[in-house]
């Protein structure tokens, strides 16, 4: 039988190896890029209220932040083909399963179709 510290310093060998958890007990962050028709700031603010309404406190979400360009920031690796962002972070990919297909989400997108002009939307899972 092995002892305590030697399971211990395999663990943590393991641990700082940075060998990555299985993707379905990984964070999932969501950035999605909205492109508007009228990009108005009445249509923006319109946008990031319907954002507030519908895409706030799901279950297992970590982190909800939603807001408009930053229209000082001109550097050239800026890409600036955007008007709103929205960025959520789910605890694993369960809970963003369970957002996608939920009833506020799916109100949301028809709610808010018509002044789409293009919209961007970006996966990924996250290291601890």
């Amino acid at each position: 039988m092995k002892s305590l510290p030697y399971s211990l310093t395999v663990a943590l060998i393991v641990a700082f190896a940075g060998i990555a958890a299985p993707a379905e007990e990984r964070m999932v962050a969501h950035d999605v890029y909205f492109s508007l028709k009228d990009n108005s700031p009445e249509a923006k603010a319109k946008l990031v209220a319907a954002c507030k309404k519908y895409l706030t406190n799901h279950p297992g979400t970590v982190r909800f932040a939603v807001g408009v360009l930053a229209d000082d920031m001109k550097r050239d690796a800026n890409d600036r083909d955007f008007d709103i962002t929205l960025h959520l972070v789910f605890k694993d990919k369960a809970a963003y399963d369970q957002y996608e297909k939920s009833e506020r989400h799916v109100k949301f997108k028809e709610e808010n179709n018509d002044n789409r002009k293009k919209v961007r939307v970006f996966d990924s899972y996250l290291e601890p």
